[in-house]
């Protein structure tokens, strides 16, 4: 997905038609045949402009769909850990996408070889985990600058990355990649002093 296209102008509208691109390729992928990005904007009911615009290739598409199916929104994400302490709530995030990477693992590292291999300089990744951190962070006191630079951090605590780092490259199974990346987190939350903003 192109990122940069997608944080100019009419950005809510950019998304929808992400969304519909997203979902017209799963119902594709469902009858089993091959597709083109052409069959997708036809589906999607966009233009072929229009879809190279957000996806480069098909195959980059088809990994996003893929995990796509499988993943809440940060809305849901943030919805579902209403209740709990903010360091809780982060706590949660992370326990989230890091799951998610471990139930999907080939699904997320086929994606990011694509990601990684494709020709295009535009393919960046849909930044879920960055939104879900940042609705938890925004209930803070923190200045915006804080907030951001704590989501970068953290955001490199989750997901299918560190994962890869932690199994590949150190040695470690799941759940001790798990209860490693949780320890780096609540050793940077000692650090930092997150209050609920009143």
């Amino acid at each position: 997905m192109k990122n940069e296209y997608l944080k100019k102008g009419r950005v809510k509208q950019k998304q929808e038609t992400r969304e519909k691109i997203l979902s017209s390729t799963q119902e594709l992928m469902n009858y089993g045949e091959k597709f083109t990005l052409e069959d997708v904007a036809e589906k999607a009911g966009v233009s072929r402009a229009t879809i190279y615009r957000y996806y480069s290739n098909i195959d980059l598409l088809s990994a996003e769909a893929g995990i796509d199916i499988n993943t809440k929104s940060p809305k849901t994400i943030y919805e579902n850990l209403q209740g709990l302490e903010i360091k809780d709530k982060l706590l949660g995030v992370q326990e989230y996408y890091n799951n998610l990477a471990l139930d999907n693992e080939n699904a997320f590292r086929n994606y990011l070889s694509i990601v990684l291999t494709s020709d295009s300089q535009h393919n960046k990744r849909g930044a879920r985990r960055s939104k879900t951190l940042k609705m938890v962070l925004e209930e803070t006191n923190l200045t915006k600058t804080e907030i951001k630079n704590i989501q970068n951090l953290f955001t490199v605590l989750m997901g299918v990355e560190p994962l890869i780092v932690t199994k590949d490259v150190c040695g470690l199974n799941n759940e001790q990649s798990k209860k490693l990346l949780k320890w780096g987190m609540e050793l940077l939350l000692k650090g930092i002093s997150i209050d609920r903003s009143e």
